[in-house]
């Protein structure tokens, strides 16, 4: 079993609060308990904010159930193929906001995929192709059936692990660029700089 806490104190109005992950993992399964901004209300009573318990089996599915919120989700994922090609494919659904979404992509090798996803009963519908030329440069074209509107990611990796991607979205005319930096922090570290509003 895993376990990580963290308290947080203040001087502003005596907020007080705990923060606490909780892992097991028990044959093939993974379970967790995570708390967040859960406060303390008089100095000795906690205020569970946001409780969240978590089954998984990698591979296949994942539930989640909000305390507070009295919400569940459920996730379920596979894999299989079709004349050789993969195909991987998971189900969503979230109970309060009434919403399933379909994930799909089909791999046709290690540079080629086409991804697709479906909120069900609306018409929310994205596909997406995705090309990784020589292993570094990734372009990723993307249409949405519902908003009738392309949008273009291009990402390059640079220096030794650092990830350059530009995102331009052509209904709202705007390029979004963003670095992630690992060659500049020690020990693996990883620090993300953006930039957004570019209007054309």
């Amino acid at each position: 079993m895993n376990a990580a806490v963290s308290f947080i104190g203040g001087t502003m109005g005596n907020k007080k609060g705990l923060s606490a992950t909780l892992a097991a993992n028990p044959g093939d399964l993974k379970l967790r308990a995570s708390l967040s901004d859960t406060n303390f209300t008089d100095g000795s009573t906690l205020n569970f904010d946001a409780l969240l318990l978590s089954v998984e089996k990698p591979g296949s599915f994942i539930i989640d159930f909000d305390i507070p919120k009295k919400d569940v989700q459920f996730q379920f994922m596979n894999t299989f193929k079709v004349e050789g090609k993969k195909i991987n494919w998971s189900y969503t659904h979230m109970r309060n906001d009434h919403r399933t979404v379909l994930d799909g992509t089909l791999v046709f090798d290690t540079a080629n995929k086409l991804s697709a996803r479906h909120e069900l009963g609306s018409f929310n519908c994205k596909l997406k192709y995705s090309y990784v030329h020589r292993g570094l440069t990734t372009f990723e074209p993307c249409y949405d059936l519902e908003k009738k509107s392309w949008d273009l990611a291009v990402s390059r990796r640079i220096l030794g692990g650092d990830l350059i991607k530009a995102n331009y979205e052509t209904l709202s005319q705007v390029l979004g660029v963003e670095w992630s930096c690992s060659s500049l922090v020690n020990e693996g570290g990883r620090f993300k700089v953006m930039s957004f509003g570019l209007n054309f």
